[in-house]
């Protein structure tokens, strides 16, 4: 199957009864997939976000959680340990800019506050939700934690420079995965740890950055997120701790 063929997504990898968590799942991607993973027959699809909204399927519970706040990801934890095996974890979330806060052109425009606020929502944050949630992936059988990483935090492809806070907050959830990957596999040997880069995705974050890209290489949040699902049918644990782009293709660290 061809990336973003409807017919080649989760379902076919993963054993039932099953369920599917979101973190992040009020964003462009996190939303697109949350709505695909309702029609992948899942038991229950739990799609947690800072901004909560009842407007969503049928099937889909949602919650709030704040990854910025290790004690409202333990609370979501404790809430997923009973039911059906959790084997499918997204975390959705990621920060670049705000109308205070822009990537930085130079390391003169290195500030403490927002490399902070940067690591917090892009690698701290994730690396928490992998502490409290890891735990629930069932001990037999293919599960997966995937993470939105961006190309952007491949250090090996690091050719133009700046965005320093961004590039090396996705640098290290990178890290985190490769190292969540190694110490899973242990006690879950079918569990397979991703980074996954979605592409240049039509979304509030993106929006501000995409001159210059042709408008044909720009992804809706919904083919995206066919794409991204049609990936991780594909891994096996063999290709845990690595980093996929939204065609399949093995990005390097």
């Amino acid at each position: 199957m061809r990336p973003g063929d409807s017919s080649s997504l989760l379902l076919n990898s993963l054993e039932r009864p099953a369920r599917a968590l979101v973190i992040g799942a009020s964003g462009g991607i996190g939303s697109a997939v949350t709505d695909l993973l309702v029609s992948e027959g899942f038991e229950a699809v739990h799609a947690f976000s800072r901004t909560v909204t009842d407007k969503r399927s049928p099937g889909v519970h949602v919650g709030r959680i704040d990854i910025e706040n290790e004690a409202s990801i333990a609370a979501r934890a404790k809430e997923l340990i009973e039911g059906a095996p959790l084997r499918f974890i997204l975390v959705a979330t990621g920060f670049l800019h705000d109308a205070a806060l822009q990537p930085e052109k130079t390391y003169r425009s290195l500030d403490p506050e927002h490399l902070l606020k940067i690591f917090r929502i892009n690698a701290i944050g994730p690396a928490l939700v992998g502490k409290h949630m890891l735990p629930l992936l069932p001990k037999a059988g293919k599960s997966v934690f995937a993470v939105l990483s961006a190309r952007v935090g491949s250090i090996e492809d690091n050719q133009l420079g700046g965005w320093y806070g961004y590039r090396a907050s996705k640098a290290a959830l990178n890290q985190f995965i490769r190292t969540f990957a190694i110490e899973v596999r242990r006690q879950r040997p079918e569990a397979i740890c991703v980074a996954l880069h979605p592409g240049t995705v039509d979304t509030r974050l993106s929006r501000p950055f995409r001159a210059g890209i042709e408008i044909n290489k720009i992804l809706s949040p919904v083919d995206s997120a066919k794409r991204l699902l049609t990936v991780t049918n594909t891994l096996t644990p063999a290709q845990t701790g690595r980093f996929f782009a939204w065609d399949g293709r093995p990005i390097r660290f």
